[in-house]
């Protein structure tokens, strides 16, 4: 994977030993393709890196970078390189779709196991088929499935950036990240101090009647470890004082 052709940082790749220029995107394909990566590496699995513009040497005298791909992130065993990519995907328009099956083409020969084509003016999504040599339209309710994915990829998502961030959230939250669950479990703890408060509120006032707008805002602020010391104290102390005490 790391033997290239073309050496350095360039706008351009290489098909069957001819030089092609890649132009810098104009705003709409630029914006898709940021969208893309993070929606990619929100999607991946765990031993997944995500690549843009990722140059891949696919035949002896070609070299080809789609726009984004997911690959292995470990290392290959044996050469110590990058692994190939696993999964590739190209912005393309109506009159580039074209272009981009002759990529895909080369890129499926070499070993990419899927391409993908996502046409985001007209909000569709297209998967190559090597054995039929062209594109199949898929449907916009389905999610692309795949080991190198952690949780399925809406199509919705990749051709639509009203439903991208979405997609992201629940990728991140089905996925574990620590910062959901630090959220889910503040949450959790949360709901058990509610329920605390409200159980030692009412036990306090079958027992010793009113209270104290300082003990209620004492037992509004307390946290679950204290509260839950509260309420091992309830039956056994003569006053409020006695059961609210540090």
């Amino acid at each position: 994977m790391d033997d290239h052709l073309l050496t350095g940082e360039h706008r351009y790749e290489l098909d069957d030993g001819k030089l092609v220029y890649v132009p810098p995107a104009e705003e709409p394909h630029a914006v898709s393709h940021g969208a893309l990566g993070a929606l990619l590496w929100a999607h991946r699995a765990a031993d997944r890196s995500v690549a843009i513009d990722m140059l891949t040497r696919v035949s002896e005298l070609s070299e080809r970078a789609p726009d984004a791909a997911i690959y292995p992130t470990a290392r290959d065993e044996q050469t110590g390189g990058r692994q190939l990519e696993e999964l590739a995907f190209e912005i393309v328009s109506t009159e580039s779709l074209g272009q981009a099956a002759r990529k895909a083409t080369q890129l499926s020969q070499r070993g990419v196991r899927r391409v993908f084509a996502l046409d985001i003016v007209r909000q569709r999504a297209l998967e190559w088929s090597a054995p039929l040599e062209t594109w199949s339209m898929l449907a916009s309710n389905v999610a692309i499935e795949d080991p190198a994915l952690a949780v399925p990829l809406p199509i919705r998502a990749l051709v639509d950036a009203a439903h991208a961030e979405a997609a992201m959230v629940r990728a991140f939250r089905e996925r574990r990240h620590p910062e959901f669950v630090a959220e889910r479990e503040e949450g959790r703890e949360e709901g058990q101090a509610q329920t605390s408060r409200a159980i030692l509120t009412k036990l306090l006032l079958q027992k010793f009647g009113p209270l104290s707008p300082a003990d209620l805002q004492r037992i509004a602020t307390a946290e679950l470890a204290q509260l839950e010391r509260y309420l091992e104290r309830v039956l056994t102390s003569a006053t409020v004082a006695q059961v609210l005490a540090d």
